[in-house]
């Protein structure tokens, strides 16, 4: 067992340590294979020199943070706790084929591309700024679009997160269901909420959220915002209008890592509404710098069952598509009837009455004309 002693120079032992040395105490918990002793202005570490090395950057970090703030609070502790997870994370992802793994789940679980398609997608995201992923349900478009926005704040490439999607009713008003408008919007985005959770732990996600750094929200509340130095995902983006699409793609700021997901198959948009993923791949298909990935059946990673389900209704739909274009088109017939005289006049406008109605022999008012 390796032994280290820091000593702490112009620092308040109040203000460093916390109430009752709570802030050491904290730091000793979430290293239970070490001991860390605070006796006057001397703090000793005890324990294997991997974990000494680690306790001394924390430490060294709290001690700028308290010469620059003046105080340390339990939650700086968590937070520079977290901080050295991150790094930790990261180091593990570098030992590890950089090529396969995105993240590292908040229970330790490697999280990697798992096909081919989805390998496309993550390497279109690394060479484009800004990338469509279409495919259908259980593809891991939203998953894999979730880990490299994580990946990217873990590695410090951009500052925030931000995740939207467009609120479509689907039989029942927003107006109707209980709650305030996040209550509301919540289930929506629960497909969102339920990745983010996966690989970032529970404490730290609520941290990121409340500290605006993880931002999730109704693509409504994206007007007006210019969406920089963050890595923004739409999903979902089957359902937006044309107006909305082209209003979320001009909030691209210059550092800026925008992903668009969507399915041509799952448009619950009314039905004589255009979706404006659908123009944006036309008018956009030519433009140098944005990505384009087509998943399909062979991508889906849910249930085996999923994927027979994607197989039958694609077959089902080029079926219908084929049966419409074969359908012989009725032509109009011209209008025939059986007296020649009651044939209409094309030459008369369809309101015009005929001359011999009676309605020439009604008395007329003559007050009226006057």
């Amino acid at each position: 067992m390796v032994e280290k002693i820091i000593t702490l120079e112009n620092v308040s032992l109040v203000d460093f340590l916390g109430p009752d040395n709570q802030n050491i105490r904290q730091l000793a918990a979430a290293f239970p294979g070490s001991k860390i002793i605070s006796r006057g202005n001397e703090i000793k570490i005890q324990g294997q020199t991997p974990v000494i090395a680690r306790i001394n950057e924390i430490l060294s970090s709290l001690i700028e943070h308290y010469h620059q703030f003046g105080q340390i609070t339990d939650r700086t502790v968590s937070q520079y706790l977290a901080s050295a997870d991150d790094e930790l994370e990261e180091r593990q992802i570098a030992m590890t084929s950089p090529a396969d793994v995105i993240v590292f789940g908040a229970k330790g679980g490697v999280i990697k591309a798992k096909t081919p398609n989805q390998q496309k997608l993550v390497d279109a995201v690394m060479k484009n700024d800004l990338v469509f992923a279409l495919g259908p349900a259980g593809t891991g478009k939203t998953y894999i679009s979730v880990a490299l926005a994580v990946r990217a704040l873990k590695n410090k490439e951009v500052k925030k997160i931000i995740i939207s999607r467009p609120v479509v009713e689907a039989g029942e008003s927003l107006g109707f269901l209980p709650g305030d408008m996040k209550e509301k919007v919540d289930p929506y985005l629960r497909p969102i909420y339920d990745a983010l959770e996966d690989m970032i732990p529970a404490e730290k996600l609520k941290f990121y959220q409340e500290n605006k750094i993880i931002e999730i929200a109704p693509l409504a509340y994206m007007r007006g915002r210019t969406l920089n130095n963050a890595f923004v995902l739409l999903d979902e983006a089957q359902n937006t209008t044309p107006s909305q699409l082209k209003m979320f793609l001009t909030r691209m700021g210059p550092m800026a890592k925008v992903m668009v997901n969507g399915d041509r198959s799952q448009i619950d948009l009314p039905t004589k509404q255009k979706s404006g993923l659908m123009q944006a791949l036309d008018i956009l298909k030519d433009v140098r710098g944005i990505g384009f990935v087509e998943m399909n059946a062979d991508d889906v990673v849910r249930h085996r069952l999923v994927k027979e389900i994607v197989v039958a209704y694609d077959r089902h739909d080029a079926n219908e598509q084929r049966d419409q274009a074969n359908r012989p088109v009725r032509e109009a017939r011209p209008y025939r009837s059986s007296n020649p005289a009651q044939a209409p006049d094309p030459a008369k406008h369809p309101d015009a009455r005929p001359e011999n109605d009676g309605m020439s022999n009604l008395p007329v008012n003559h007050e009226q004309q006057l």
